[in-house]
């Protein structure tokens, strides 16, 4: 492995093209690589900070010749940032197997930190901060996900959810089959102009929802156990 070679795990804004580190921007710059979820979407953020480098696809649907492709441009000394659609790479995405495989491979590899939607919704709640549990997104089928949630029940920490709109109902519905009417944060489209988050039972948030079609992409939080209650 050539000594210069390095694989940059960037951090990107979660909605805000602003909430970008001077770091990083500087990183970005000097990469000869950006390997990025969506290349079109990935554009819109370089070109607003004059960021040129050449960038190569990389999500769950790529190959493992384009995968070993990136490991050779490191092998070779070449300096790679990674960056994910939002937030950090490696955090529900699929370049948690690149960073596992360039750190085998025995490359260099740094973290630029930045934004983060779980911390921010989880901020939003108002609930205890000090102790807390990330899952990210729940399972797609109804089956696993209501076993996941039966186990996190009796969980003592706050416990933070990623959601998509078109799941976001049902995994309301789920939500409430296993911890009841409890109080909860729902937050959505953090850091971008129709930002908001509400916060109340189940019941009531499920029928805000029900009457005003989720839009954006969400973040849950449920409460510490002792703060669980039902109506």
């Amino acid at each position: 492995m050539n000594e210069s070679g390095a694989l940059y795990v960037v951090a990107t804004p979660i909605g805000n093209l602003q909430d970008i580190t001077l770091r990083a921007i500087e990183t970005l710059k000097a990469a000869d690589l950006i390997a990025c979820e969506d290349t079109r979407h990935a554009s819109i953020l370089l070109n607003a900070h004059g960021i040129a480098a050449p960038t190569t696809s990389y999500h769950s649907y790529s190959s493992r010749r384009k995968h070993r492709r990136i490991l050779e441009a490191l092998q070779e000394g070449r300096r790679v940032a990674l960056i994910a659609d939002a937030g950090l790479p490696g955090i529900s995405d699929p370049g948690s197997a690149l960073i596992r495989d360039a750190i085998e491979a025995g490359a260099s590899v740094t973290v630029i930190p930045g934004a983060s939607a779980s911390l921010v919704g989880l901020v939003l709640s108002g609930f205890p901060t000090d102790r807390f549990v990330f899952e990210g997104f729940l399972p797609v089928k109804p089956g696993a996900r209501r076993t996941r949630l039966e186990t996190l029940r009796d969980e003592p920490r706050a416990v933070v959810l990623y959601e998509s709109p078109h799941r976001l109902l049902r995994a309301l519905d789920d939500i409430e089959a296993a911890f009841g009417d409890i109080p909860m944060s729902i937050s959505r489209e953090l850091t971008k102009r129709f930002e908001e988050t509400r916060r109340g039972r189940i019941s009531a948030l499920r029928g805000h929802f029900t009457h005003h079609p989720p839009k954006g992409e969400f973040v849950i939080v449920l409460p510490p156990q002792r703060l669980r209650s039902d109506a």
